[in-house]
């Protein structure tokens, strides 16, 4: 790409507020640099007066060629749908996972893209999300929380998904830490500018993020988070994985938002459940009672994101010497006492069984190893 066709790109990425539906596509239609002149000069085609009222506030403020440098000074990029990082899998229609009753129609596909990405790290953003999970839950975890999402988030990097989370405190943090602690690679989707990290405690967290995963933005340069722009960015965190795992959220919850765009979009949400007093897993209960997967162990995760025969292992169940018994059998055994003998007589009165039964099913017993015979009486093996 030529640095004209770059810097329309920046400028497009700036001139609307994100989502805009109706500004992709116009790209879609006329490509980026005449779609950035037609935003300049106020001539649109037919049929997009949206992208009129869209760009109007901010038409005539054309900062592209300051954004491109601060974020190349920043070590960071402008992806667009014209390079080859852009991953465009995952801002694509997948309508054989879209449920039926679900929209999906071409506009609303384009409601979920951005225009473009700002990104600083080493990883590419395409291959970051081919194998990916995305990680929320509440700013104020419990233990619990914390310890769930330690241990789910390590183990699917241990399997070699990228860990995708919002960089915010709570799960996310913990989400993203966990990935970096166990080598594996992580992106944060955040609200506003690169150049305004927030929140501002996590800094550093970003920079561990940034060397070998990416930290990601749809707003340029400058961009200050606002309360919208953290819904928004939910949206992306939302469509653009292989799934969603919600891990504690409150009642009232943005999380839930995440939620929402991965089922408008067909991608699996699973929720870990909690305590039913506690208040910071209400919103996960609430998701499964709306459908999204129980997971208690990271291989249901995957087999719900994973590839095609990714299945969970099944539960090892301990086993019990008397399983297997039934009928008259297990009638007599539940007859002996557990800590002294009983006679025949006793044992059929107990079990309400004939004598003649009683002993038969005695000798199976003694024989499996449950029951020994002492002298008149009959105990239990252990």
């Amino acid at each position: 790409m030529n640095d004209d066709g770059r810097r329309a790109w920046a400028y497009l990425s700036r001139v609307a507020e994100p989502p805009c539906g109706p500004l992709v596509a116009l790209i879609d239609l006329v490509g980026a640099p005449e779609a950035a002149e037609m935003v300049r000069r106020r001539e649109f085609p037919e049929g997009f007066e949206a992208v009129a009222d869209a760009t109007t506030g901010r038409a005539a403020a054309d900062r592209a060629a300051a954004d491109l440098e601060h974020v190349a000074h920043l070590g960071g990029r402008l992806v667009t749908p014209d390079d080859d990082e852009w991953p465009e899998y995952r801002f694509q229609p997948m309508a054989a996972r879209i449920p039926p009753e679900a929209p999906h129609h071409e506009d609303e596909v384009r409601e979920l893209r951005p225009v473009a990405l700002w990104v600083i790290g080493e990883g590419r953003i395409d291959e970051l999300l081919e194998r990916s999970v995305a990680m929320v839950g509440t700013r104020a975890p419990s233990s619990y929380g914390e310890r769930v999402t330690d241990d789910f988030a390590g183990d699917l990097s241990a399997e070699g998904f990228t860990i995708v989370s919002g960089g915010a405190y709570g799960i996310d943090g913990a989400a993203h830490r966990a990935a970096l602690a166990a080598e594996g690679r992580t992106i944060a989707f955040v609200a506003g500018g690169l150049d305004r990290p927030y929140p501002a405690g996590h800094a550093g967290l970003f920079r561990r993020i940034a060397e070998s995963g990416v930290v990601v933005s749809e707003y340029p340069p400058g961009t200050v988070p606002g309360r919208h722009r953290f819904l928004n960015r939910n949206r992306i965190v939302g469509t653009a994985t292989g799934g969603v795992v919600v891990v504690e959220a409150g009642f009232r919850s943005g999380t839930r938002n995440t939620a929402t765009w991965a089922g408008r979009r067909g991608v699996p949400v699973c929720a870990v459940p909690g305590p039913v007093t506690a208040a910071t897993s209400v919103t996960c209960h609430q998701l499964i009672r709306d459908g999204a997967r129980l997971v208690s162990r990271s291989s249901e995760v995957i087999e719900e994101v994973g590839r095609i025969g990714e299945l969970a292992l099944e539960l090892e169940v301990p086993e019990r010497p008397t399983d297997g018994l039934e009928g008259p059998a297990l009638r007599v055994h539940d007859a002996l006492p557990a800590r002294s003998g009983l006679p025949v007589s006793e044992i059929a009165s107990i079990a309400g069984l004939p004598a003649r039964a009683v002993m038969m099913q005695l000798a199976v017993l003694e024989t499996k190893g449950l029951i020994r015979r002492d002298g008149a009486l009959w105990r239990l093996a252990n």
